[in-house]
């Protein structure tokens, strides 16, 4: 097939590119080589320094293209209010924007790089009252060391469970809304266009060339580079917050999977999917893997510290993966996140 690869250049987006090219995929890449992920860098070769804003004015580089595999996006927590223009711009603007541009060329598969953001909380369980939905948690319990989800009816604490792809969306940031937009946009388009998508809700990817100390790095390469510099990782909570960690190159994979089902498959189809290691882990045992990948006897500090608006869990089932796209990730978080302490950083 020929693939067209946008933010080709990034870290998720190069490692779906050498995927693609060693299963003997053509691929045309672009990237507009956003300063918060790329620095000052020029585009590498080969890569079509261009902005997914202005696709309809791309000309022929549409033209032949079997699937378009769109990874780029700004991404990070949305710090300000500030923030919401940059992101309404990059991701909700230049996704709508692709998608005009591919009606016109007559594109009609698409493979949308999401987020497990689109969830906000994750899935909880009260032992008394099934599945719930907590309320966000107050600055004050925060304050007081009360970290947990607790339930709304009885109050006890919830207990986490795995979320699946038909749970609600409350984005619950500025990357979050814009990452469900493109959601939303690409499933209006396929129902307009005849089209068909997939959509791959990525967990925490972490792996070799994951930006170094910049928003789109990740609590993995933070704690590394706190150990690096030779302090303890820094552990916000108790540290029993649970998440998914995949690794990229498994990622990468569930792109190529992604990519050949949609090309093979029905017109008017959108299918979204967790992409996950499918192992949850505590962030205070991200830490210390990482920690132990150095070979250092720093200890991960908990601080207690926290930030509103963060969630306390959010764990993905990979079961539908699974079983539609023949996705299962190959490297477990114990192992690759030691490896990932010495990995080669992009800078």
């Amino acid at each position: 097939m020929r693939v067209l690869v946008t933010g080709a250049a990034g870290f998720i987006g190069g490692a779906v590119v050498r995927t693609l090219e060693d299963a003997g995929h053509e691929v045309v890449l672009v990237d507009v080589m956003l300063p918060a992920a790329h620095g000052a860098t020029d585009a590498p070769p080969g890569v079509h320094r261009l902005d997914v804003r202005d696709a309809e004015r791309w000309g022929d580089l549409l033209a032949g293209i079997d699937v378009v595999c769109h990874q780029a996006a700004m991404v990070g927590a949305g710090v300000t209010v500030g923030d919401l223009p940059a992101y309404a711009g990059h991701n909700d603007l230049g996704t709508a924007a692709l998608l005009a541009a591919m009606h016109r060329a007559g594109v009609a598969r698409l493979v949308l790089a999401s987020s497990m953001v689109v969830y906000g909380e994750g899935r909880y369980t009260c032992p008394v009252h099934g599945d719930q939905v907590p309320p966000p948690r107050r600055r004050e319990a925060l304050e007081a060391g009360d970290v947990e989800a607790h339930c709304p009816r009885c109050g006890a604490v919830l207990a986490w469970a795995l979320v699946d792809e038909d749970a609600r969306l409350a984005p619950r940031s500025s990357y979050a809304a814009s990452k469900v937009a493109q959601e939303h946009y690409t499933a209006a388009w396929v129902r307009q266009a005849g089209a068909a998508a997939v959509a791959l809700r990525y967990h925490n990817v972490y792996g070799p060339g994951m930006p170094r100390d910049t928003p789109y790095s990740g609590v993995a390469a933070m704690f590394r580079s706190s150990l690096e510099r030779g302090e303890r990782p820094q552990v916000f909570e108790d540290g029993g917050q649970v998440r998914d960690f995949v690794h990229v190159d498994d990622v990468a994979r569930a792109n190529l999977l992604a990519l050949e089902s949609v090309a093979a498959g029905p017109a008017e189809r959108y299918d979204a999917f967790n992409v996950c290691s499918g192992e949850p882990v505590t962030i205070l045992d991200v830490a210390r893997l990482v920690a132990g990948g150095t070979g250092t006897d720093l200890e991960p500090e908990v601080t207690g510290g926290y930030r509103l608006g963060d969630v306390r869990h959010v764990v993905a089932s990979p079961e539908r993966a699974r079983a539609e796209l023949g996705f299962a990730a190959q490297v477990r978080p114990a192992e690759g996140l030691r490896a990932f302490a010495t990995a080669p950083l992009r800078a």
